[in-house]
């Protein structure tokens, strides 16, 4: 069983309080509270009652630090781990609190945790505190604590140290990017938590939406289908082992027939009757080639460890998804539980909930399927496929890569034959009686990330689409185009939701339209930074109208959702950005920086200004105008690939074994020898652009 972060020592490990710190195994929990001059005590902060900033939050718990509030009280709370097993922590009450205003540490255990003995532990206090039965306030306007094993020495902690020690290694962003890179990492890290109930290290989509003691819709923990695989590829270029536990942590849940359901968690159960979009293997192929710059140092271990359950969960789909026109079709078995087998059921394994594509659909029990064939699943199982088939050639399965390498010609085949409508000029839904069905979504342009479209006809689709009356305007990309007679801005029936936005985007980009990409990314990279820097936000979903209030409860937008992030994941693939072909490397043609992409060679660093810079570590990698884009970018020891268009000298950083030389060959030019310079790169002029550059040690 892969964990990551390793259930042990301190960390935020509690579903119900992120102001606590728990140690592991133990289950020992120190967590915060406010007490009010009136002597009310204010614990149970969430993300939409008494969030004020989100402080940085290391995958391993060494540093976590949040500010929350209780009416005019600002309490900043810090922990870090400076040895094993040992927590110091900082409490401080910021200015403005009102007078009297107290801190007060509650010593308990996480909720399954055997009773802890606190005669195994020491703890140090500020002068003046006041203890009593498993509660501690602190005097004044705070202090610093530690909590460690008896006997064991606590060394000196300097808390702005810690901060600027762990931030020096977190994904950073500047400029255009504004602040992203934090509330990227943010979402994750925040809601990884421990089910105590199984030990076992999870993150879910968010502490607050599966938590019913943070106005949540479950009992304490539940993990999600598709969601989970998002977050996985998020938490890549944070630390890859981190990514391999959050994809484990779902397909562990894979049925005896090999289907990854909908839901698991501690108060309903698994559902057994449906699974959600099949992104596992695009997700995981993609977080591969995200852990280094060539097969030769990526982490293959991400693909070997989930292979089996993604071929059996691709599998699963042929198997038991077959509509009533012979393709896959969204469905729920019959079970024991009483909603499955139900219109609704089918719907929620599109993942697209109660989007108006489903509002005439009707439950077909002899396929038990809907009865309307939805695009975007044959779209989507077709990309899963290519994926898996390109992890079982690396991994050496090659008949399984045959296999699926045949089976996604034929599914290509039947999108173009069967979803493409000539007359509207973009593919759509099919209904029973194989006629085009009304309602348009993002979905419809899915095609182009399996790679199903002719040139023209993704072009089509996309000049077609992407219009302000339907699925373009500001912002672009509601869930539901805006000329559906169900839209309503409501949840899936018009918000604007990361997961729908990355799929679009990636066939976009597939089909080289990185005009149309950098409106949209731009476009949603706003979004964001108003709702991570204005108010400390990640959303579940964000608004396709710009007069629709997003954060009352009654709108269902959770304020922390681990896939909020890919809002930004996308502006950042606009620099940096790893491809089945090799990476792609471009300036957004905006001053920005990004840095600290954590790759198995490593840090990964990219900074757009009068000049375009790739560095890795200290080393340069592409030194460019800002005009250059490199793509199918590839370096080992041996060798430098790249596909080059610039409008000036390019400069290239060299393999790691070459020499005081350097082989270069440009497009079909001889081969020559060159002079390796002193910061190891060597400049080439390209006669055209998309020539192709190889440099051999």
């Amino acid at each position: 069983m892969t964990q990551h972060p390793v259930p042990q020592d301190w960390n935020t490990w509690d579903t119900q309080y992120h102001t606590a710190a728990a140690h592991l195994p133990s289950g020992l929990r120190v967590r915060a509270a406010i007490v009010a001059p009136d002597g009310t005590v204010t614990d149970g902060f969430t993300w939409r009652v008494g969030l004020e900033r989100l402080g940085h939050h290391t995958v391993d718990g060494e540093y976590a630090e949040v500010t929350v509030r209780a009416g005019e009280a600002l309490l900043r709370l810090v922990f870090t781990n400076p040895a094993a097993n040992v927590l110091a922590g900082l409490a401080e009450l910021l200015p403005g609190t009102p007078d009297g205003t107290r801190v007060r540490l509650i010593v308990d255990k996480l909720p399954e945790a055997a009773p802890v003995d606190l005669s195994r532990w020491q703890s140090t206090l500020p002068e003046g505190s006041e203890a009593g039965d498993g509660v501690v306030t602190l005097p004044g306007a705070g202090g610093t604590f530690t909590w460690a094993p008896v006997g064991v020495a606590v060394p000196e902690v300097d808390f702005d140290a810690a901060r600027t020690a762990a931030e020096s290694r977190a994904i950073g962003s500047s400029g255009w990017l504004g602040r992203s890179a934090e509330g990227y990492q943010r979402a994750l890290t925040w809601n990884t938590v421990i089910r105590t109930d199984l030990a076992r290290v999870i993150t879910p989509t968010s502490r607050d939406f599966v938590h019913a003691g943070r106005r949540g819709f479950y009992g304490t923990w539940a993990l999600h289908g598709w969601d989970t695989f998002f977050c996985g590829l998020t938490a890549t270029w944070i630390d890859h082992d981190y990514a391999r536990g959050i994809y484990d942590q779902m397909l562990e849940q894979a049925t005896d027939r090999g289907m990854v359901p909908n839901r698991v968690s501690d108060e309903r159960g698994r559902t057994d009757d449906r699974s959600q979009p099949p992104v596992g293997a695009y997700t995981v192929f993609k977080s591969y080639l995200s852990t280094g710059l060539s097969d030769e140092t990526r982490d293959a271990t991400l693909l070997s460890d989930a292979y089996d359950r993604l071929l059996g969960w691709h599998d699963w789909w042929t198997q038991d998804r077959v509509g009533p026109l012979g393709l896959l079709t969204w469905g729920s078995d019959p079970t024991s539980d009483p909603k499955s087998a139900t219109v609704d059921s089918t719907r929620r394994e599109s993942g697209m909930d109660d989007s108006p594509m489903f509002d005439e659909i009707q439950y077909d029990p002899k396929t038990h399927t809907m009865d309307l064939t939805d695009v975007a699943l044959n779209a989507l199982h077709a990309a899963d496929g290519e994926a898996l088939a390109a992890i079982a050639s690396r991994l050496g399965h090659t008949e399984d890569a045959t296999r699926l390498l045949d089976e996604l010609a034929v599914t290509r085949t039947a999108l173009e034959e069967r979803f493409w409508d000539e007359d509207a000029g973009h593919y759509r839904n099919l209904r029973a009686d194989g006629s085009f069905d009304i309602h348009l979504a993002p979905s419809m342009l899915y095609p182009l990330l399996a790679g199903a479209s002719t040139p023209e006809r993704a072009r089509r689709s996309v000049e077609t689409l992407l219009t302000p009356k339907l699925l373009g305007g500001s912002p672009p990309l509601p869930s539901v185009s805006r000329s559906d007679p169900g839209y309503n801005r409501h949840y899936m029936r018009g918000r604007v939701w990361g997961p729908v936005a990355f799929l679009t985007v990636e066939g976009l980009r597939r089909y080289g339209l990185y005009e149309q990409v950098a409106q949209i990314t731009d476009e949603l990279l706003g979004m964001f930074r108003v709702e991570w820097e204005e108010h400390s936000h990640v959303h579940e979903n964000y608004f396709s109208s710009p007069d629709e209030d997003i954060h009352p409860f009654e709108a269902r937008s959770d304020f922390l959702l681990s896939w909020g992030n890919l809002l930004a994941y996308l502006a950042m693939q606009q620099m940096a950005d790893a491809r089945p072909g090799g990476w792609r490397f471009a300036h957004p043609g905006r001053v920005a920086t990004l840095t600290n992409l954590n790759l198995r060679e490593g840090r990964l660093s990219l900074y757009a200004d009068d000049r375009l810079r790739v560095e890795l570590g200290s080393l340069v990698l592409v030194d460019a105008s800002p005009a250059t884009v490199v793509s199918d970018y590839s370096r080992s020891s041996t060798d430098v690939s790249a596909v080059v268009s610039s409008d000036g000298p390019v400069r290239l950083g060299v393999p790691t074994s070459a020499g005081d030389t350097v082989r270069v060959q440009v497009g079909s030019s001889p081969a020559s020898t060159v002079s390796v310079g002193d910061d190891r790169t060597v400049e080439v002029v390209v006669p055209s652009p998309g020539t192709l550059v190889t440099l051999a040690a």
